[in-house]
């Protein structure tokens, strides 16, 4: 199901340069695993994680920040090539404005997925404020598009491929794709 998206909408996500992720909720349905050990499993979406390197192969960088700190995290993350990896973000602006300085970005050329009320500052700051679908509801009047998506079940994909698609870049990484 597409949803229709304004002008002022496409123009935003014209000028995203780097999507940042929140963890728990966005890339994950938000359920931790811990077994008799106390080693906590997280699932992933492979298509969100397909998105993702789609994204990246267009040349758009992406970057995690999340509040909460794990090994499973980074093991992700190294899987799918994200270097900018921000664990015990309580402060998650101060995390934007790191990657900010590092890459010599605006925060108007950031996309951020978020999901819960920590999120909300965060997506008060960039220019392309996204909650997936089953985000808490109090997010949602802070935020540009709602997925159609749940967290951890292609809500990622579809933001990924909502800006390749919009910024022109679908075909091209299409073509990629079908040469690699």
């Amino acid at each position: 199901m597409a949803k229709k998206i304004s002008p002022n909408l496409i123009k935003k996500i014209k000028s995203v340069k780097l999507l940042a992720l929140d963890v728990d909720g966005v890339m994950t349905d938000g359920r931790i695993i811990y077994d008799d050990e106390g080693k906590e499993t997280k699932v992933f979406d492979v298509k969100d994680g397909h998105g993702i390197k789609l994204l990246m192969r267009a040349g758009i960088d992406v970057a995690i920040i999340t509040a909460r700190e794990s090994n499973v995290v980074l093991h992700r993350a190294k899987n799918l090539g994200i270097e900018l990896v921000y664990q015990k973000a309580m402060d998650k602006v101060a995390a934007l404005e790191d990657i900010l300085k590092k890459k010599g970005l605006i925060s108007e050329q950031v996309a951020y997925i978020g999901d819960e009320l920590v999120d909300i500052p965060l997506l008060r700051k960039v220019g392309f404020a996204i909650a997936v679908r089953d985000a808490v509801k109090d997010i949602k009047k802070y935020v540009d598009y709602v997925t159609v998506k749940n967290g951890g079940c292609g809500a990622v994909r579809e933001v990924c491929e909502l800006i390749l698609k919009t910024q022109g870049r679908w075909a091209e990484v299409m073509e990629k794709s079908l040469h690699i």
